[in-house]
């Protein structure tokens, strides 16, 4: 199992608390990565969104590309694993761009492609938006391009949406065969692209079963393709405590949704802007990407049998995210990755 943490670039996760101790700035997240490294992370999961959509959208948040090149000069290990969303980006200025990073981190730059929900935000930076099928059309030929600048000097392609005509890009990602494409979608258009088109497929929170039937549903669409295997992920948000009981009574404080309600409309706005398979609930309002639904809640033995009921059904990574990040970081990192680490060597 790799360890991975949602950078907190809209300075908290938790929609109910206003203040949770961990400021949107660049001192913050630069600290955080640097940290993380040597508690035992493995990658961070860089957001990309002009807007917050946690604590509103007059919130600060930081840009996911400025602060990913930022950290790729001042991190030594850690994968950056940075969202991209095709309608904010050309492809071959995207590719141009990716491949640079890549060149600042020795070759620890990934992708998570992720198509635009948030109409609100795109219209608020003069970006077209697509509706549904047709933001995952053009996602189609976005990968088309970016993959090909990056593997072809002289690449011309021709779609509904980008027309490139013999792109030179050098230097090419120092990654091989590319940059690793990870993408997320519960929808039979999102399922069936990132099979064909991308390497890891992440998912939100839930019980390992319902990940496990997941991974089950994309392996068999990648066999049927002929491509190997994919990397799986999922979405979880962490609480260690000495007992259960403190651990739940953490969960009650943060999922009380009487406390703030701020960005509330935003939510419900995500929710009709896509395409779920779950029906979604207050807890999963309280805390982002349906954390709690992965139960990694309790004590640090309790936690650890849970990431091993996940690494049983396939889940080869757990993108994490905790509040105040720090602290809880730290505690994560002492209690359950470095304990998981001795118990497996």
């Amino acid at each position: 199992m790799r360890y991975g943490f949602w950078l907190p670039v809209f300075g908290g996760w938790l929609r109910n608390v206003h203040d949770e101790k961990m400021v949107a700035s660049w001192e913050y997240v630069r600290d955080l990565a640097k940290k993380a490294e040597t508690i035992g992370y493995d990658l961070t999961l860089i957001a990309e969104l002009n807007l917050n959509d946690i604590k509103g959208v007059d919130a600060p948040s930081l840009d996911a590309w400025s602060t990913t090149a930022a950290l790729a000069a001042v991190t030594e290990r850690l994968e950056l694993m940075v969202a991209v969303r095709p309608t904010f980006h050309n492809p071959a200025l995207l590719a141009k761009q990716a491949s640079t990073v890549d060149q600042m981190s020795h070759g620890r730059l990934t992708l998570n492609v992720v198509s635009s929900w948030w109409k609100d935000e795109a219209t608020k930076y003069g970006v077209h938006f697509d509706e549904h099928d047709d933001r995952y059309a053009r996602t189609s030929e976005w990968l088309d391009v970016v993959d090909g600048c990056w593997k072809t000097q002289g690449f011309s392609y021709k779609g509904t949406y980008y027309d490139v005509r013999e792109n030179v890009l050098s230097p090419k990602p120092v990654s091989k065969p590319r940059p690793t494409l990870y993408a997320g979608g519960e929808s039979e258009t999102a399922k069936n692209l990132i099979a064909a088109k991308c390497d890891a497929y992440l998912m939100h929170g839930d019980v390992p079963e319902a990940v496990g039937k997941k991974i089950a549903d994309m392996r068999e669409r990648r066999e049927k393709l002929g491509l190997g295997p994919m990397t799986f992920g999922v979405a979880g948000y962490a609480i260690v405590r000495d007992s259960e009981a403190e651990a739940l009574r953490e969960v009650e404080r943060i999922t009380d949704v009487k406390q703030s309600a701020r960005g509330y409309a935003n939510y419900e706005q995500w929710v009709t802007g896509s395409n779920l398979q779950t029906e979604i609930s207050l807890k999963d309002y309280s805390v982002s990407n349906r954390g709690l639904r992965c139960g990694f809640v309790g004590t640090p033995e309790q936690v650890s049998e849970r990431m091993e009921e996940f690494a049983a059904v396939g889940v080869d990574l757990v993108l994490l995210q905790s509040s105040p990040q720090a602290e809880e970081m730290e505690r994560f990192g002492a209690q359950v990755i470095r304990n998981t680490a001795g118990a497996t060597a």
